[in-house]
């Protein structure tokens, strides 16, 4: 019942969120210079076509009509033309967005499982040259921005040392699987096409790890200074006063609460990923979400560009309810405290 109404709090807050990205969203486009319907159609078009365009679009009522319309559009999925494509921007959004979640989706795993383990045997290993290696690969995996990383397995995987694809998402030899989810991985698993999968898991490598790789490097210094931090408290002392074998303690107790600012942090490093991918997306050739969201800001196009926000707020709203969900779980006196406040 605690845990319900929780979860039902950071729900209601994280619709206030998403209604405050939309007006936002909504302002920015009606401030931005430029009328949208003679945008859209270009600087030639007659006037009395525009002016049937802007009455399409709603823009001749007042500013809390055009909302409604909008908001109206966006919760059912209709966002309108795309200006870049020239098609319906949901279109769009079906087609790229599952190449930057299947993308994402390995960068966070990778996240996850290396910054823990990383994390983890530096604190187990402190003052030590384990330590002291970790702590200078951390140093310059944060340093290196992703697109850094990006160019340069770029140059060492595809002309140095040939052995990964570095474009694209599928070699043009190989059958891609039927779309089922949009993420060649997961629908070549899925309609059991293995060739496929190792072939477009190949290409999903390298931009997963240049991706990951700052991200790792930073959750793993957090893991470790908590793990450091928490190594002297008293309920450590008295599992080992019991006799409890050392990497009991490690792993069983001492983890657990180290891993809270390393979750809070990782959740936002995860969502980030969305829009920080764009540069990866360009390098790697990668036809993701990110990479035609920047393509529409610089061609000014309003429709792609409220879309593409509105949906990477809606990820770091629900990823913020998942990182509240399990620190509450690593530390109840979280959720009972939340809960006692209201």
């Amino acid at each position: 019942m605690k845990l319900g109404a929780f979860l039902l709090r950071r729900i209601l807050l994280s619709i206030l969120v998403l209604f405050g990205i939309s007006v936002m969203i909504f302002v920015i486009a009606r401030i931005v210079p430029g009328d949208p319907a003679r945008m859209a159609l270009g600087p030639r078009a007659p006037k009395d076509v525009v002016e049937r365009l802007r009455q399409e679009m709603y823009l001749d009522k007042p500013l809390p009509e055009q909302y409604f319309y909008w908001i109206k559009g966006v919760v059912t999925g209709d966002f309108g033309k795309s200006l870049y494509t020239k098609r319906d921007v949901s279109e769009d959004i079906r087609d790229y967005l599952p190449a930057t979640m299947e993308l994402v989706l390995l960068a966070g795993f990778l996240m996850v499982i290396f910054a823990v383990v990383l994390g983890t045997l530096a604190a187990r290993y402190r003052d030590t040259w384990v330590d002291t290696l970790i702590r200078m690969l951390s140093y310059l995996g944060v340093a290196l921005p992703a697109f850094v990383v990006a160019v340069l397995f770029l140059l060492l995987f595809g002309y140095v040392w040939p052995i990964l694809p570095t474009l694209g998402r599928i070699s043009a030899g190989v059958t891609p699987p039927p779309t089922i989810t949009g993420m060649l991985t997961f629908d070549s698993l899925i309609t059991g096409n293995l060739p496929a999968f190792w072939d477009s898991f190949k290409h999903l490598l390298l931009p997963g790890i240049a991706l990951a790789l700052g991200s790792i490097f930073q959750e793993a210094r957090i893991t470790r200074s908590a793990m450091v931090e928490n190594m002297n408290k008293d309920f450590l002392a008295a599992e080992r006063g019991y006799g409890i074998p050392e990497r009991t303690v490690m792993f069983k107790y001492l983890l657990k609460p180290s891993l809270i600012p390393t979750v809070s942090v990782m959740g936002l490093d995860f969502a980030s990923l969305f829009g920080n991918a764009f540069l990866v997306e360009l390098i790697f050739n990668w036809p993701g979400i990110s990479r035609y969201g920047i393509n529409a800001m610089l061609r000014k196009d309003l429709n792609a560009i409220s879309a593409v926000i509105i949906i990477f707020g809606l990820v770091f709203v629900i990823v913020n309810i998942v990182v509240d969900v399990i620190v509450a779980y690593l530390d109840p006196r979280i959720r009972l405290g939340g809960v006692r406040g209201t």
